[in-house]
């Protein structure tokens, strides 16, 4: 009974819990401290920009570049007087002159008329006239062809002044033009005529053809200095054509615009243009005074050592710089064209200047012009045979034999020896643009290499621009 009793009682206390715990909650307790935070989820979209904000204060001013721009030569003129005043009197001046009406005004020559069939109002430029030869442009810039390019007088040839034939692959400029002006570039049209390929800044190889665009340095010129090129690649820029390892020819010359190639060629390829010429003058105006190095400031010995030392023979450039280059005009029977030569060596035991077909020249001077310039049936001297002029000079700046060629010496020698009568007299003619005196590359004794095969061309090469 007890056990039941005790039953009953543990069910009612039961049941009155469970009675508890289904009443109604008391209020919340007091809430607990935070727990730590959980990971961060990913994270959202970007909401929408929102409105630009002000603009905020100017920052310091940057440095102010702006490219430099032509001038023209006579800015340059402006400080630079001296030097400007003796360029204004060179070739690179006049090389592309405007025609306003009549012809162009040069230092020392004349281009008096417009080709047959044309007038001064029908002609835009004249390209040259300088010193060699004038050719013309129409009133659309294209090349007047056909009996239109006119030769000026050259004296040392006894060639008078007079009209000859063009000869061009194309009447269209953009092969003179980008050497015949300052600051070209190979777009559009000077002028908006359709036969002036290109434009440019000013007409002729002004100041900064070479110096480069003048402006910043006109504006600050402490400050701001121009290129002084000193090197001989910066004249090769115009005076080389084609491969400098390959000296071209044709008709019996030398192709022109060479220059920078012959002396590529030669030995004194280690030296400079301006180590002989003053760029800002010219041989023709300046009558060879522009020649700052005399042969024998390198060469003494071979001035003082010479064959025949007895009396005026020849000048050092009348052997080792002779006219073999044609610009307008050339004799091939007096072995001499119109412009002297950079190769200076001189191969003694070499008759033939070209090869067998005579388009290109050897890389060193033979008898050929070197000799025969003076000594031939057309020469001012008499003429020799090619092996009395190889003997001669052979050894001919070997001082062991200076002297030995003189005329007193050859008379009292046997009857049977030839003496070398006395070659062209040393004075340039007068008007001569192409007396640019140059150490001479070299004594002829002993030159070094045999002669090739070869031949000079009989026939006078037709004028090219």
């Amino acid at each position: 009974m007890r056990r039941v009793a005790g039953i009953s009682i543990l069910l009612m206390v039961l049941a009155a819990v469970l009675a508890a715990c289904a009443a109604q909650p008391g209020p919340a307790g007091p809430a607990g401290e935070v727990g730590p935070a959980g990971p961060a989820g990913p994270a959202g979209s970007a909401g929408p920009a929102g409105e630009r904000g002000p603009m905020g204060p100017p920052g310091p001013a940057g440095l102010d570049y702006r490219p430099a721009t032509y001038v023209g030569s006579e800015t340059c003129a402006k400080c630079h007087e001296d030097t400007a005043t003796a360029h204004a009197q060179t070739g690179h001046a006049f090389a592309l002159n405007a025609v306003a009406g009549g012809p162009p005004a040069y230092p020392d020559s004349q281009v008096e008329d417009a080709p047959e069939g044309y007038t001064w109002d029908t002609v835009s430029y004249v390209i040259g006239g300088y010193a060699w030869k004038a050719l013309f442009l129409d009133s659309q810039g294209q090349i007047i062809t056909g009996t239109a390019q006119f030769n000026l007088e050259n004296r040392s040839l006894d060639a008078e002044a007079g009209w000859a034939e063009v000869v061009v692959d194309d009447t269209n400029t953009a092969s003179c033009l980008n050497c015949h002006t300052t600051g070209y570039v190979p777009e559009g049209n000077q002028h908006d005529l359709p036969g002036l390929a290109g434009t440019w800044a000013e007409d002729g190889v002004g100041c900064e053809a070479c110096h480069g665009p003048g402006s910043n340095h006109a504006n600050d010129p402490y400050l701001v200095r121009l290129d002084v090129l000193r090197d001989s690649e910066a004249c090769g820029t115009c005076h080389q054509f084609g491969d400098p390892t390959v000296l071209e020819a044709a008709g019996g010359f030398v192709h022109k615009y060479q220059q920078y190639d012959e002396l590529f060629l030669s030995k004194k390829r280690i030296m400079r243009c301006v180590d002989c010429h003053n760029p800002h003058e010219g041989t023709r105006a300046s009558r060879g005074v522009n020649i700052k190095t005399e042969c024998e400031t390198c060469h003494l010995d071979s001035v003082e050592n010479q064959k025949i030392n007895d009396r005026t023979h020849a000048d050092c450039i009348d052997c080792h710089m002779p006219r073999m280059t044609l610009s307008a005009q050339g004799n091939p029977e007096y072995f001499s064209a119109d412009v002297r030569t950079h190769l200076m060596k001189i191969n003694p035991r070499a008759t033939a200047q070209f090869n067998k077909d005579g388009t290109a020249a050897q890389p060193y001077l033979t008898i050929q012009f070197s000799c025969k310039g003076c000594h031939s049936e057309e020469g001012r001297a008499s003429a020799l045979a090619d092996e009395e002029l190889m003997e001669v000079a052979t050894g001919y700046h070997d001082p062991e034999l200076a002297g030995s060629r003189n005329r007193q010496r050859s008379r009292s020698s046997s009857t049977d020896e030839t003496p070398a009568e006395e070659a062209a007299p040393t004075e340039t003619p007068a008007g001569d643009e192409n007396a640019t005196p140059e150490p001479p590359a070299g004594e002829a004794s002993g030159g070094a290499g045999t002669p090739e095969a070869g031949g000079t061309a009989t026939s006078t090469p037709e004028p090219s621009n």
